[in-house]
């Protein structure tokens, strides 16, 4: 089978197609004929290993495995002897960021993991790149107690994260305050955002609302920034570790006191996101619900894959950057 292949760290320029041998499902995976995948941030950071801290987990000198991706949608094409929650056939998405090889034309995958049947109504493309920046801003929103009305201000609305954190926080009642650039107001107003700021016009950290909660989705303010636009007792929360990984330092502050001492009872918390598959749930059920949408940017085939990286690591996009890897995109 046709993969894309690296076996080093490093810049788009490490990774080549190949030819590989096809896996096999153990006793409680599925084999998936993949149709379309992404590449995202969790993507590039794996693809560089940056923070250096990820390598203890993928490999310290060179990669475990050597074919990257962590999101995909496809076909069922066999099942191990012990799943009976997926059958030959069903159309599926998933994703695993620690890695599941989804640039390849088969990948296998635990049944009881990441991974759901493909929501009503969504192609191959669109299933494909939708779960990883709805994971992590649902990670956002369940590190607090987010309340119907509560003011919510989200930078980077219009990326990835960004995107989807608009579109669950409109779920869940909040007053969206969204910062992007111009070009895409239309689009982040779309989505469920009731104010916008411009940050090619403004600098949103010197907006005079007050905030329950700051979501910094590409992770390029601080707390330091960010504190006068919070509440007392109000929440930062940023994507990034923040300079010198500040921002586990001010969280394990505010864990420890309930709080940050001498910052008005303002707390840090890092959206450290363990439970996959409960993402995975909710997004499908709200696509569903017609409440959620997959936003793509734009799509590449496998074999431009590194083209792909490049244009993501630009941080220029919109939403999501789709892969297809072969045959109809369209889910029958």
């Amino acid at each position: 089978m046709k993969a894309i292949v690296y076996t080093s760290y490093g810049s788009p320029d490490v990774l080549r197609l190949k030819e590989v041998e096809k896996p096999e499902p153990k006793e409680n995976e599925i084999l998936v004929r993949v149709r379309a995948a992404s590449v995202n941030r969790t993507d590039c950071a794996n693809l560089r290993a940056k923070p250096f801290i990820m390598r203890f987990t993928m490999g310290l000198f060179k990669p475990k495995k050597k074919i990257p991706g962590t999101e995909f949608a496809g076909d069922v094409v066999k099942v191990g002897q012990a799943v009976d929650t997926f059958k030959v056939g069903d159309k599926v998405f998933g994703f695993d960021d620690s890695v599941l090889s989804s640039y390849a034309e088969y990948l296998v995958f635990p049944a009881n993991k990441g991974i759901a049947t493909m929501p009503r109504g969504f192609n191959y493309q669109q299933a494909g790149a939708c779960i990883e920046g709805a994971h992590y801003a649902y990670n956002f929103i369940n590190k607090v107690e987010l309340r119907k009305g509560q003011k919510v201000l989200v930078n980077g609305a219009s990326g990835s994260i960004g995107t989807a954190a608009v579109q669950l926080l409109k779920h869940f009642g909040a007053d969206i305050t969204a910062v992007c650039n111009t070009k895409n107001i239309g689009l982040v107003k779309s989505l469920g955002a009731n104010k916008i700021i411009d940050y090619t016009k403004v600098d949103f950290t010197k907006d005079l609302e007050k905030y329950d909660y700051v979501f910094d989705c590409v992770g390029k303010s601080t707390f330091g920034k960010c504190r006068p636009l919070l509440k007392p007792a109000g929440v930062y929360i940023s994507s990034e570790l923040g300079p010198w990984s500040q921002n586990i330092f001010y969280s394990l502050i505010s864990a420890i006191f309930g709080r940050i001492p001498g910052m008005e009872g303002k707390k840090v918390k890092f959206p450290y996101p363990p439970n996959i598959r409960r993402s995975v749930l909710l997004v499908k059920n709200l696509i569903e619900e017609g409440k959620f949408k997959s936003v793509i940017d734009r799509s590449y085939p496998l074999e431009k894959v590194a083209d792909a990286f490049r244009y993501v690591e630009k941080g220029q996009k919109t939403g999501n950057v789709s892969i297809t890897i072969g045959g109809d995109q369209e889910s029958k």
